[in-house]
């Protein structure tokens, strides 16, 4: 990552700056450790809500080509950032339920904490978008928290009610999931005595 101060923050929502605190910035930084373990080289990737890019380092050094898709991230800050330092993005403004992309487009699509924002009768729907742009034999790798009452009690402490903005669990999604693409595995983030608190679906385009 570049230090936090670096990139352009879409608003004060935006998860950025809880990298940067000791014991919760470890755990979002390993979060996103395990989705990138997943992904494995290609010409295209296309992140869904990519925020403010944290992860475009690491996926310039896997991908030709960087797309990015996201609600209300500035798209020209967030792409100048990256220009500074050579790296060229391709970002968009828009939503995983309707994707501005030609079928069969995107050798791999990567989801870190947003599928579980979506109610749960918009998975489907999400699901057969993100199908529909990926290649033939390409993979999807999404990671989302594991529902742990502790949780939500640690984020109240950041003043957040996740109660407020995670409307499906895992369970759900990986249900969703499986309707469209076949599933290479599941990888489980754990915190100590808590046990899993995240984790990181792959799967594949038959």
């Amino acid at each position: 990552m570049l230090p936090v101060g670096h990139y352009a923050v879409a608003d004060r929502d935006d998860p950025i700056r809880f990298y940067q605190y000791p014991i919760i910035g470890r755990a979002y930084r390993r979060r996103v450790e395990l989705c990138l373990a997943e992904l494995r080289d290609g010409n295209r990737i296309l992140e869904v809500g990519f925020g403010s890019g944290s992860a475009f380092l690491n996926l310039n050094e896997k991908y030709g080509e960087i797309h990015g898709l996201d609600l209300k991230a500035n798209v020209d800050a967030v792409s100048e950032v990256f220009k500074k330092i050579g790296i060229q993005v391709f970002l968009k403004n828009g939503n995983v339920l309707s994707m501005p992309y030609a079928d069969n487009y995107f050798d791999s699509i990567l989801l870190i904490s947003i599928l579980e924002h979506l109610h749960p009768e918009s998975q489907e729907e999400a699901f057969r978008e993100i199908t529909r742009v990926l290649k033939k034999g390409g993979q999807v790798v999404y990671g989302v928290p594991v529902e742990r009452p502790l949780m939500y009690l640690l984020f109240r402490l950041f003043g957040l009610d996740i109660r407020k903005q995670h409307f499906s669990n895992e369970k759900e999604i990986v249900m969703h999931a499986e309707r469209f693409l076949k599933k290479i595995r599941i990888s489980k983030m754990k915190l100590g005595p808590l046990g899993s608190i995240y984790e990181v679906g792959h799967f594949i385009k038959n």
